[in-house]
């Protein structure tokens, strides 16, 4: 219980309100308004952010400090010493695995990674240049058509084997996805490789040659999925809680998360960092861009660098930046006009005061976005890379809801439309401008 109390004070009130406050193992407290419903009133927080949904043990952020805490281990942590599935297991179960667990696991998900035969009939169904994302909903969603024996939420033994589908099949379907819209055969997946290795071999391999994966590439594709595995209550989360809230099958609440993070405002920084790179076209353009994103005038911004949560350096950006060097040192490349604007952009970043002083530093958006280009993984392929890294993150909360006790999602509103209104006859009412 708590032993803090907060006093709520409003006009018109016949007494004070007491609510309780709470304090986590880290962050600031948070006052419980649930009892004010019982006094008439509401909170108003557009987007949410003075509000605390949900309780969690998954993921923890400080901003300020550029902190990031997966089940309290720091994220450049589990990057210099653990993988993207080791990583996993720490989100679903809460702790490390021994050695003979993570070699359970590490089994486990190699044997869920091929997909129904009828899926590869349903990828025939859109067209050659559609969306990557759009094909991405449209598929995780069906998957509950596909598996539909373990979509029982109230089952614990179901919720972890739709787990292991979704982490498992997710690379499988996003190199489809990419296969796809190049018109290549789809290439199944081969059990003699770790999950990256498995991801690049689907992605650029074909049915003519032996898999031939580059190390450097298959573990700088491996710390993109592990740097984006989770990032607390952001949109896509939240939207993967409110959707399971109602009691959702699985597949249905991750095509939500991935409808969410399909919205430029969320998933798209990486790809808008390549689109500003375009833009730029030319290394001696940059003096004169860096000035427009310094005139608070011009409506030019330099994407990439800054974070909305993090006021201080992004903690993923520091492994990302040291990733990004690896992998242009093992593919040789200098003379790709987009990377070289993108190492003086990131110099002058670094070194110039006016980026210091507003601490806009290059993030791991700017970061995954050079190590993707350099790939050779299209720009719209960028979110799906998010999407499949990110899925044990929404799949972790998913389970959290559940096992918490579901109480469905219902905001509240602030209700600024008409009041009561005579209905006029039609011949009387006037014209109007449509607002929508």
């Amino acid at each position: 219980m708590s032993e803090k109390k907060a006093i709520l004070t409003v006009d018109g009130m016949e007494s004070p309100q007491e609510l309780p406050v709470y304090t986590g193992s880290l962050g600031p407290d948070v006052i419980d308004v649930r009892q004010l419903t019982s006094r008439g009133y509401f909170t108003y927080d557009p987007g949410f952010v003075s509000t605390a949904s949900c309780e969690s043990k998954i993921t923890y952020i400080d901003g300020g400090k550029g902190v990031l805490l997966h089940r309290g281990y720091p994220i450049e942590v589990l990057a210099e010493k653990s993988d993207y599935l080791e990583s996993c297991y720490l989100l679903l179960h809460g702790e490390l695995p021994s050695q003979g667990q993570y070699q359970e696991f590490v089994n486990i998900i190699t044997h869920h990674t091929m997909v129904h035969e009828s899926i590869a009939r349903f990828f025939r169904g859109f067209h050659y240049d559609s969306h990557p994302m759009a094909m991405m909903c449209g598929i995780v969603g069906a998957l509950s058509a596909f598996y539909h024996d373990s979509l029982d939420i109230n089952d614990s033994e179901h919720r972890v084997i739709s787990a292991h589908r979704l982490i498992a099949k997710m690379p499988t379907l996003a190199a489809m996805c990419y296969k796809h819209s190049k018109g290549q055969p789809f290439m199944y997946p081969n059990n003699k490789l770790n999950y990256s290795e498995n991801f690049v071999h689907m992605m650029f391999g074909t049915p003519c040659n032996d898999p031939d994966v580059n190390p450097v590439i298959a573990r700088a594709i491996d710390r993109i999925f592990l740097l984006h595995a989770d990032h607390e209550q952001n949109a896509s989360t939240s939207t993967v809680r409110l959707a399971g809230s109602s009691g959702a099958n699985p597949f249905a609440c991750i095509a939500a998360g991935i409808a969410t993070l399909w919205g430029p405002a969320h998933g798209g920084a990486n790809e808008a960092v390549l689109n500003m790179l375009e833009e730029i076209g030319d290394e001696k353009n940059i003096d004169t861009y860096v000035a427009r994103a310094k005139d608070k005038d011009d409506p030019f911004r330099l994407m990439g660098f800054g974070h909305r949560v993090y006021k201080n350096f992004d903690p993923r950006a520091k492994v990302m930046k040291q990733t990004c060097d690896e992998v242009l040192n093992a593919l040789g490349i200098e003379n790709d006009p987009l990377l070289k604007i993108a190492k003086r952009l990131e110099k002058i970043a670094l070194e110039d005061e006016y980026f210091i002083a507003k601490k806009l530093y290059p993030n791991v958006d700017f970061y995954s976005g050079i190590i993707m280009k350099a790939i050779g993984i299209p720009k719209d392929m960028f979110t799906v890379m998010f999407a499949t890294g990110r899925t044990v993150g929404w799949i972790a909360h998913w389970h959290e809801m559940i096992t918490d006790g579901l109480k469905i999602g219902r905001p509240r509103q602030l209700y600024t439309g008409a009041p009561v209104r005579e209905f006029p006859d039609r011949a009387t009412r006037p014209s109007h401008n449509p607002s929508f």
